[in-house]
């Protein structure tokens, strides 16, 4: 049973997580791969809007993923944009990053590679992985400017998305865990967490939402 305190506090988070960046046109954007499919909506609908003028996509498979994306997130990212209409000659594809770190550095090393000019990149993630994207980008690309963004969607219209709300608020609680262990670690750029988030954030793990949280001591403030 999830209470209406925890759905409450599930929502605090899942704002927290979202950047509220207007996206505006960037050298490359970049979709994260994940199991989410509409990542790839994402990119193509800000390409098609003129906010880059390439899409990357990256990922390899996990877990999660191994079934649904046999040939890979970053495969599959580019078999949806090209079904959707981007032309091929507009699509880079970096498939081994199986992390956002790897995601980033893999995506920055392909994009030497091909000769591709950056000063700013737009990155795409599902939308309770925004600001993780953000940090770790700004951690190990510094030199680029960094926008986040992702699919327009209130938190029950992604739970009605993905079929199980205890999971989506599991995930929202080990995306966090993550925002506030990794700066120590160097995996990102540290982001003040608010008193009100921090508090739902503690209220949702002792609900139980603890599934998808690392094997740690996690700071309380």
């Amino acid at each position: 049973m999830i209470s209406a305190q925890d759905w409450a506090d599930a929502r605090r988070v899942w704002d927290y997580h979202q950047m509220g960046q207007t996206p505006r046109p960037c050298s490359v954007a970049i979709g994260l791969g994940s199991h989410d499919l509409g990542v790839a909506d994402t990119a193509v609908n800000l390409y098609k809007r003129g906010m880059a003028p390439l899409l990357l996509f990256t990922g390899a498979t996990s877990p999660t993923t191994r079934e649904r994306m046999p040939r890979g997130e970053a495969v599959h990212y580019q078999e949806r944009a090209v079904e959707l209409g981007v032309p091929s000659t507009a699509i880079l594809v970096e498939p081994r990053a199986r992390n956002t770190g790897e995601n980033i550095r893999f995506s920055r090393e392909l994009l030497e590679k091909e000769g591709v000019e950056v000063s700013s990149v737009l990155l795409i993630s599902k939308p309770y992985e925004e600001r993780r994207a953000y940090a770790t980008a700004r951690k190990l690309w510094p030199a680029v400017e960094v926008f986040s963004a992702s699919a327009p969607m209130t938190l029950d219209e992604y739970v009605d998305s993905i079929g199980d709300a205890r999971t989506v608020i599991d995930m929202l609680v080990g995306a966090l865990q993550r925002l506030m262990i990794y700066p120590e670690q160097g995996f990102m750029i540290s982001q003040s967490v608010p008193a009100d988030v921090l508090d739902a954030y503690e209220r949702l793990c002792e609900a139980g939402f603890t599934s998808r949280l690392l094997a740690t001591d996690v700071p309380s403030s």
